[in-house]
């Protein structure tokens, strides 16, 4: 058995040489199909490689937070995650002869600064499909049935070994991006720290099956069922559920098949009118908690269970591990494209606390008694960026909203008739919004190289348009998610994964200038 090394292992067989890529990524989960099709609208070479020779079947990560919503809104994907799934049911917890009944996921109606208020539920397997369906429309696909098996880098690039079918060969790139889960081989080979714990306690069984007289309008838990709580969470657009029933600490890995399951149900809770059966996926979990020290080792980084694991409950992994990937595409994009390679210090520097916060947020819910309950913090709408060095704020002094923030969305108009603000940041360009008409006209013939890296916009409450694009915010809106006042003059600068890098107040072109110098030279 090959095990990891970090050199490339040595081989009688035949290497076969490959063009050269720009990326590579290890691992085809919804990390790396992400930042797969970020890279793809970029224009950024890459291969994706997958060891398993299908996509996953399951439904695991089936928590889709409202930002995740956000970011696949802007790849152009989110009304087909919307269609594929649907809220959570209520929760109905069967304790003896009474059932309790309550809604473990906070209740938002949308609004127009948040349009997707509300965490979706999406099986796995189906998120990952429209990520795969969207990569192929864009003219790339996943190659699987790929092993790494090594790994070696230098100043000048990065060299992966890879295996199909018992072939070998070599493939040099300048980047490799690991996503390839909680037992990465690329953080292994780079003998990197995964600090942490895990336990015996709390391992479950989980899988999709079939299950006859239940309803599929709640998500079933017996807490005080023999031997360990069991759910059964009903999968939409789908004639399965989601299983998972606990073990004890003292017993030993179960044997995962229809009638094992079907055994332990009825000695849990003695229900013969519930039948579990045909399962399409079983497996056991045994609960994680671990993470990195660092994000990037050379011209490697980590991405998702690569570089944190997570307890399931708050749905956190899969979404922390889809913004890793909306965070590290632009900034790799860029440094191909001639920025500096020192702006993708800047990965680690935003993402690593943003994973520390949601490893603890995470392990506090799932080692909470109370019943479950799921708000604003779940949500991913609060995580910022605030004090990173592609922050920057030059006079303004209302706080509501900071550089660093996520930015709203917001309802107006241009000529073509009502649009969002997310319609004009969705694509890989920076947006620049301009209130007020002395900052309009100060950013007026400002450019960047090259020009389609930044869209700018005059955001006005009526009247007639300027000479380069116009949004009127005939309803106010666009100001009050923005807190802006009428004698307002100020800019704001969206970065391309919707968070705002810079606002000013005053210098309005000098602010944009030195924000550019920044991003080129942090």
């Amino acid at each position: 058995m090959n095990r990891p090394t970090g050199r490339r292992l040595r081989t009688t067989s035949p290497e076969k040489s490959v063009p050269e890529t720009d990326v590579i990524i290890i691992g085809a989960g919804p990390t790396g199909l992400t930042l797969a099709c970020d890279l793809a609208r970029r224009d950024v070479s890459f291969r994706i490689v997958d060891k398993a020779a299908n996509p996953f079947a399951g439904s695991r990560g089936k928590g889709v937070q409202p930002r995740t919503l956000e970011v696949f809104d802007d790849l152009g994907i989110v009304e087909e995650l919307l269609s594929a799934g649907s809220v959570y049911p209520r929760m109905n917890a069967h304790l003896w002869f009474l059932e309790l009944k309550w809604h473990m996921v906070k209740q938002v109606q949308a609004t127009a600064d948040v349009p997707y208020p509300i965490t979706w539920l999406v099986p796995q397997w189906h998120t990952e499909k429209i990520l795969r369906d969207r990569l192929e429309r864009l003219g790339r696909r996943v190659e699987q049935g790929v092993e790494i098996v090594g790994l070696e880098q230098d100043h000048a690039g990065a060299s992966v070994q890879l295996r199909r079918d018992g072939q070998l060969q070599t493939v040099s790139a300048s980047y490799v991006v690991a996503a390839d889960g909680g037992r990465s081989f690329v953080r292994k080979s780079l003998g990197m720290e995964f600090a942490g714990s895990d336990s015996v306690e709390g391992r479950m069984i989980v899988g999709d099956l079939h299950v006859d007289g239940l309803s599929r309008n709640y998500w079933h838990v017996w807490p005080a069922a023999k031997g360990g709580a069991i759910g059964l969470c009903p999968l939409p657009h789908t004639d399965l559920f989601q299983l998972m029933i606990q073990l004890r600490a003292s017993e030993d890995e179960p044997v995962l098949s229809e009638q094992v399951i079907q055994t332990r149900w009825l000695a849990a809770t003695g229900l013969k009118n519930i039948r579990l059966h045909d399962p399409a996926w079983l497996s056991l979990f045994k609960p994680n908690v671990r993470m990195v020290d660092r994000y990037r080792v050379g011209r490697v980084f980590l991405a998702g269970d690569a570089a944190h694991v997570h307890t399931p409950a708050g749905a956190q992994g899969l979404n922390t591990g889809v913004q890793d990937a909306y965070n590290v595409g632009w900034k790799l994009a860029m440094v191909l494209k001639g920025a500096p390679a020192s702006l993708l210090d800047t990965y680690e520097e935003e993402r690593l606390p943003v994973a520390a916060g949601v490893l603890g947020l995470s392990t506090k819910l799932y080692k909470s008694k109370k019943l479950p309950k799921r708000g604003d913090a779940e949500r991913q709408l609060l995580l910022n960026y605030r004090g990173s060095s592609l922050t920057t704020e030059i006079g303004w002094h209302k706080h509501k909203l900071q550089a660093g923030d996520r930015a709203p969305d917001a309802i107006c108009e241009n000529s073509s008739g009502r649009i969002r603000l997310f319609d004009l940041f969705r694509g890989p360009h920076f947006t620049l919004l301009a209130f007020g008409a002395q900052a309009a006209a100060a950013i007026r013939d400002l450019e960047w190289s090259p020009v389609d890296v930044l869209r700018k916009y005059f955001v006005q409450l009526s009247g007639i348009a300027e000479e380069y694009p116009t949004v009127f915010d005939v309803s106010g809106g666009v100001r009050a998610a923005y807190s802006i006042s009428d004698n307002d003059n100020v800019i704001f600068l969206v970065r391309p994964d919707g968070y705002i890098g810079l606002i000013a107040a005053q210098n309005w072109k000098n602010a944009v200038n030195e924000f550019r110098k920044a991003v080129a030279s942090v």
